[in-house]
């Protein structure tokens, strides 16, 4: 491992660290009890292959069934076909100059859509593995593009987990960009800054990120005090960013989100905790219905639902990643049942 990337995967720690630290001293925050969770049962769903890889990200093609996982430590990219023992390499560490790979998710056009923290968000065509475009954070450091969702109209959406904004990035604007040398900048569309409980400039806020099926709104998770933000997509709403009220529980450490009709599954990373949570029709409130809580789920980092599966990703950042000394395991994505 470079010493950039141990670096980096250091400055990530650090922040993570503060963030757990500042969940952990807050008394309003504190986790409350759960509902009982089903029988569970977490079985490997395939491995991934190589040393080193902590991945961290997870995207499924709707049109094929096949699975990306994202490296957060080499900027590789993994690809599983249904059915797969071993995932295989779909786009090389490095690659186009990524360090990192985050949050993934495939759009309704086939293309394959890549975060790197350290820069902004990279777009392949599937197909092809072809480099579509790039959109860049402007302006110096810090920055840490995390996250992305995607609407149905084909908007991206992209948290800044150190910045408390959320850019966007337009279908159009990647038809220009392609036309115009395959490069552009990201604009700011929210900014949660100030919305955000008050924080220490180096605590991570803004994580996973997720789309009602409709296009109305966007929900956020803040993993430093376990708070979820609605962001209304409607025009004129009368509250375009407003707390969700969540009923039964909290979102501390929350990481990656998804969202089926009215089910929200929030993966809470350092917990080893999948909650799955019942969100109201205009996603202004959520109950929790259950809580799963195991180590054996590697300090997990993200779910998608694939044909009612569950595959969860086991990051392992604890285990000589960017959160912990250690060794870790053969790395690979996780199915759960009961979840």
């Amino acid at each position: 491992m470079s010493h950039a990337t141990r670096r980096r995967m250091a400055t990530f720690a650090i922040a993570v660290a503060c963030t757990a630290v500042a969940a952990c001293g807050s008394t309003e925050t504190a986790a409350q009890p759960a509902p009982a969770a089903p029988s569970t049962r977490i079985t490997t769903a395939y491995d991934l292959p190589g040393d080193g890889v902590y991945p961290e990200g997870i995207a499924a093609d709707p049109r094929t069934g096949d699975t990306y996982v994202g490296s957060f430590a080499t900027g590789a990219v993994y690809r599983a076909t249904p059915g797969a023992k071993k995932a295989e390499i779909f786009l090389p560490a490095g690659a186009d100059g990524r360090k990192t790979a985050n949050g993934l998710k495939v759009d309704q056009a086939g293309r394959l859509w890549v975060t790197d923290s350290t820069a902004g968000v990279a777009v392949y065509d599937i197909a092809t593995r072809a480099l579509i475009a790039r959109f860049d954070v402007p302006g110096p450091a810090p920055r840490f593009v995390n996250d992305l969702a995607i609407t149905p109209d084909g908007t991206a959406y992209l948290t800044d987990t150190t910045r408390s904004v959320v850019y966007r990035v337009t279908a159009a604007q990647v038809a220009d960009a392609a036309a115009n040398g395959g490069r552009a900048d990201m604009t700011t569309q929210f900014d949660l800054s100030t919305v955000v409980a008050p924080h220490a400039p180096d605590v991570f806020t803004l994580n996973g990120i997720v789309a009602d099926a409709s296009g109305r709104y966007l929900l956020t998770v803040d993993m430093n005090v376990g708070e979820l933000y609605r962001i209304a997509l409607t025009p004129d709403a009368a509250d375009p960013i407003r707390k969700v009220d969540l009923h039964g529980g909290n979102m501390i450490h929350g990481d990656g989100l998804e969202l089926r009709d009215n089910t929200l599954w929030v993966v809470q990373n350092t917990d080893n905790t999948i909650a799955r949570w019942t969100v109201t029709e205009d996603g202004a409130a959520a109950t929790m219905d259950h809580r799963i809580t195991d180590e054996s789920l590697g300090l997990p980092t993200t779910l998608v639902r694939v044909n009612d599966q569950t595959l969860v990703v086991a990051s392992q950042f604890d285990k000589g990643g960017p959160m912990g000394p250690g060794t870790p395991k053969p790395f690979t994505i996780l199915s759960v049942d009961g979840s």
